[in-house]
């Protein structure tokens, strides 16, 4: 994918803890907490309150696009740096942000941690915004130090990075998700993708096969509660032919053609299937994923009867060294409830697939 990582501008020994300390992985320091999304964020309340707040909300409080409703992309938990306990360090994902020429309290706080050097070569550089930190507290913790000589250099130097500061954390949580989610695979629907698409994926064993046939495999977790969502992923292949196949209004077309062949509403009713809902514009984002031309659409989906509705997540993907065209989609049942926490999982799920892939043994 296009810029996994940030690329961030590190300058030696940037704060006055030592650099080894801020990348070592000692064994003593405890295991880092916090939910999957969660981000703790360390910014004077006054600062907080401003245009720099504003422009930090825009960047982790966003929108995610293609919602049923408003689902912020993190969930971010101001604090004040004075009111920063050994508790609140201990988090997985950890932002301080400050200017150096604040005189408030919390700034003072943070900017406390930089030496005289560094705010010098900062402040005849105002690229230098930014430093990462791994494992500072705990281990399996990213801190990100976001900082300027005044709000003017700071508030365009988060203006410019938004993308990758978003990608940074929403990799990072992906990462972390894919940890324990595909700890255990389903290993009939791995081979049903090798059989049926010639594809290699990587579902939970939770996942179960609900339809498999040539060219398309739809795997299910129904185990939904009132705290679990109805899950689904779905694959198929087809012939790649020309470019105006990767267009969003064919995009879109190719996905409910399948979604009315394959995807029923009601296993009892033939008649009921699931179609893009219109109301809400879907959101397309070009990208490349494992060298292969690939477009994502997020949008909202319904049954054709209005009986059933949520959100879904899909991968167009090109592979032209095979001439195939592979659209794979996982879509979400979880009336009433926020489908964020899903749509990151089924992210997870669908970007551990590898369209390359070819059965050594030929068959």
């Amino acid at each position: 994918m296009k810029a996994s990582y940030l690329s961030l501008l590190i300058f030696v020994c940037l704060l006055t803890f030592s650099c080894e300390e801020g990348t070592s992985s000692n064994s003593t320091k405890p295991k880092a907490k916090g939910d999957i999304g969660e981000i703790v964020l360390a910014i004077d309340s006054t600062k907080w309150a401003g245009p720099v707040g504003d422009e930090l909300r825009a960047i982790f409080e966003a929108d995610l696009p293609g919602m049923i409703r408003s689902e912020a992309m993190f969930k971010v938990h101001r604090v004040d740096p004075r009111a920063m306990t050994r508790m609140l360090k201990m988090y997985t994902n950890l932002i301080y942000v400050t200017t150096f020429d604040d005189k408030r309290g919390g700034s003072q706080v943070i900017n406390a941690q930089f030496t005289p050097e560094s705010k010098a070569k900062a402040a005849v550089d105002p690229s230098l915004h930014s430093l990462r930190q791994v494992d500072e507290y705990a281990i399996g913790q990213e801190v990100l130090y976001l900082f300027g000589n005044n709000e003017q250099e700071l508030i365009a130097n988060l203006r410019k990075n938004k993308d990758q500061l978003q990608n940074l954390f929403e990799v990072r949580e992906r990462d972390r998700l894919a940890k324990g989610l595909l700890a255990r695979k389903n290993g009939a629907a791995q081979s049903d993708a090798q059989k049926n698409l010639n594809i290699e994926i990587n579902p939970p064993i939770s996942y179960q096969i609900a339809k498999s046939e040539p060219g398309f495999l739809w795997l299910r977790q129904p185990s939904s509660t009132d705290k679990r969502p109805d899950i689904s992923v779905y694959y198929y292949e087809t012939d790649y032919k020309k470019e105006e196949q990767t267009f969003p209004e064919n995009i879109l077309a190719l996905r409910d053609s399948i979604a009315k062949k394959h995807i029923f509403g009601d296993p009892e009713d033939p008649n009921s299937y699931v179609t893009s809902e219109k109301q809400i514009p879907p959101a397309f984002r070009n990208m490349v994923i494992n060298n292969n031309f690939t477009v994502e659409i997020r949008g909202t989906w319904k049954t054709n009867n209005v009986s059933m509705g949520g959100t879904y997540l899909g991968y167009l993907m090109i592979d032209e060294k095979k001439g195939k065209l592979y659209y794979m989609e996982g879509f979400v049942y979880f009336p009433n409830e926020q489908h964020g926490d899903a749509l990151r999982e089924i992210q997870t799920v669908l970007l551990n697939t590898n369209v390359s892939w070819n059965d050594p043994k030929g068959t």
